[in-house]
């Protein structure tokens, strides 16, 4: 059973970082692209960072770049996502999910966490 586990959400005043963690069983994780999406209320689901099975490849949302970094540690089963000068804009739900990535905005993710809430505020 493929398990996904995101922790390290929380609230954040503007200019904060944070931290997500997402831990990853009952996958071969070393093999997998991994993927942090976001979802606010009212929005669609964003597509914000990706990763590829070597951390050979990054991908990121306009949005986020130069602010967010992935990184993974498949010793670990874990994948992160380090947020830098939050906004109240990135204020949703953070789902971390693998599976395959083409590049850019390409991707076939097959399994996914529950999410953890980020809230930005000041």
């Amino acid at each position: 059973q493929v398990q996904l586990v995101e922790s390290g959400g929380g609230s954040a005043m503007p200019g904060d970082s944070l931290r997500l963690s997402c831990a990853a069983s009952g996958l071969t994780f070393s093999s997998k692209a991994m993927a942090w999406f976001r979802q606010a209320p009212g929005k669609e689901r964003e597509f914000v960072s990706a990763i590829n099975w070597s951390a050979s490849m990054t991908y990121y949302a306009d949005s986020v770049k130069g602010r967010f970094t992935i990184s993974r540690d498949n010793g670990k089963q874990e994948v992160y996502l380090q947020m830098n000068s939050l906004k109240p804009e990135d204020t949703a739900v953070y789902y971390c999910a693998g599976g395959m990535w083409y590049g850019g905005t390409n991707y076939e993710f097959d399994y996914w966490g529950q999410g953890t809430q980020v809230t930005v505020s000041s």
